[in-house]
C-alpha cells in the first residue's frame, strides 16, 4: 500500500483501502469488546443479555471485513505487486540511467560537432536533468525520482540522437542551400510578371477586382529580400561550420518565398481567373445551380423538404439576384465570384447537415 502511495498516487489506492480497513478495524474493536464482556460475564457466574444473537452478529462482520480485504487484494493485486516492483527498481534505474548519460555527455565533450547549437542544447538539458534527479531521494519521493529517471533518459536519447545525426548535417546544408538558391531564382522570375498582370487587372477589370492585391507587389518583393537575406546568412553560417544555423537560415529563407510565391499568384491568378469569367461568365453560375439542384433532389430523397426546401429556394432565388448584377461596361467580375462561391459553399452546409441529420436516426 504504502508502494503502490508513493509510486501511483494518482490512482488513490490508499483512499480506497480507508473503508476497508476501517471496517477492520470496527469488527476488531467489536470482538475485542464482546470478549471482555464474555470473560466478565464467566467471572461473575451470569449470562450475557441476547448473547448469541450477539455472537451470530459479529461472526458475520468479521466475516464481512475478511470479505472485504480479499476483495480489495483481488482487485489491486497487480497494480500493488507493480509499485513494488517498480519501488524496488527505481534506484537501479536511477543509476543506469545516469551512467548512460555521463557516457554519451563524454561522448559530445570529444566530438567535432560539439559546438553544434544541437549538441550544446542537448549538453544543457541532460546536465540540467542530472541536477534534478540528484536532488531526489528514490526511498522517499518514489514517484519524482521515477520522473526524473525518465527525463534524464529521454534527454540522453535526444543528445544521442543528436550526435548521430551531426555528420550529415554539412552536406545537409549545402544541399538546402543549393535548393533554395533555386528557388529564390524562380520565384524572383515568376514575380516580374507580378507588375504586367497587376497592370492587365487594372485595364480589363473594374477597381474593385483586384483592390486587394493593391500591396502584392511590393510586399512580394519584401519577402524575396528578406529570404536573399537569409540565404546570404546560410552560406556565412556554412562556411563558418556551423550548418545547424544555416540550415535554420534556409528554413526561414524558404518561409519567406514560400509568402512571395503567395503573393504572386493571388495576383497571376485572379487575372487568368477574371478572364475565364468573362469569356463565359454563366458557366460558374451553371455549376452552383447544378449543386443547388443536387441538394434539392437530397432533400426529396431524405424526406425533409418541409426543413430544407424554403432554405433551398432561397439560393435559387439568390443566383439569380447575383447573375442579374452582372451588368455594365465593367462588371464587377470578382463580386460575382465570390457570392456564387458563398452560394456554393451554403449549399454545401446545407447538404452536409441533410446527411448528419439522416445517420442519426
Amino acid at each position: 500500500m504504502v508502494a503502490s502511495t508513493a509510486v501511483f498516487p494518482d490512482r488513490r489506492v490508499g483512499a480506497l483501502w480507508e473503508p476497508v480497513r476501517a471496517r477492520c478495524y470496527a469488527a476488531a474493536g467489536a470482538y475485542l469488546s464482546f470478549t471482555e464482556q464474555l470473560d466478565a460475564a464467566e467471572a461473575a457466574g451470569t449470562p450475557i443479555a441476547d448473547g448469541p444473537a450477539r455472537a451470530d452478529a459479529l461472526v458475520r462482520q468479521l466475516d464481512d471485513a475478511a470479505r472485504g480485504v480479499d476483495e480489495f487484494y483481488h482487485a489491486h493485486r497487480e497494480g500493488l505487486a507493480e509499485a513494488a516492483t517498480v519501488r524496488n527498481t527505481v534506484p537501479q534505474l536511477l543509476t543506469h540511467v545516469r551512467a548512460e548519460a555521463e557516457q554519451v555527455l563524454v561522448a559530445a565533450a570529444s566530438s567535432d560537432f560539439a559546438h553544434y547549437p544541437s549538441i550544446e542544447g542537448g549538453v544543457r538539458a541532460l546536465n540540467e536533468a542530472l541536477i534534478t534527479a540528484s536532488s531526489v531521494d528514490p526511498g522517499t519521493a518514489v514517484a519524482r525520482a521515477r520522473e526524473a529517471a525518465n527525463l534524464v533518459q529521454e534527454t540522453t536519447a535526444e543528445l544521442s540522437n543528436a550526435l548521430a545525426q551531426a555528420p550529415s548535417r554539412v552536406s545537409a546544408a549545402k544541399n538546402a542551400i543549393a535548393s533554395v538558391t533555386t528557388r529564390l531564382a524562380a520565384v524572383r522570375n515568376r514575380a516580374d510578371a507580378l507588375g504586367p498582370a497587376y497592370s492587365s487587372l487594372l485595364r480589363e477589370f473594374s477597381a474593385a477586382s483586384s483592390a486587394d492585391l493593391t500591396n502584392n507587389e511590393r510586399e512580394s518583393r519584401r519577402g524575396i529580400d528578406a529570404a536573399d537575406e537569409a540565404l546570404v546568412g546560410a552560406r556565412v553560417a556554412a562556411a563558418d561550420r556551423n550548418p545547424e544555423t544555416a540550415l535554420d537560415l534556409t528554413a526561414t529563407a524558404r518561409e519567406h518565398l514560400a509568402q512571395a510565391e503567395q503573393l504572386v499568384d493571388a495576383v497571376t491568378a485572379r487575372l487568368e481567373l477574371l478572364r475565364e469569367v468573362r469569356t463565359d461568365p454563366d458557366a460558374r453560375a451553371r455549376t452552383v445551380r447544378f449543386r443547388l439542384r443536387d441538394a434539392q433532389m437530397l432533400a426529396v430523397d431524405r424526406g425533409l423538404v418541409a426543413e430544407w426546401g424554403s432554405v433551398l429556394d432561397a439560393q435559387a432565388e439568390r443566383l439569380d439576384r447575383i447573375t442579374a448584377g452582372l451588368t455594365g461596361r465593367h462588371p464587377d467580375y470578382w463580386a460575382y465570384v465570390t457570392e456564387l462561391d458563398t452560394v456554393a459553399q451554403f449549399i454545401a452546409g446545407v447538404v452536409e447537415r441533410i446527411r448528419k441529420n439522416v445517420a442519426e436516426k
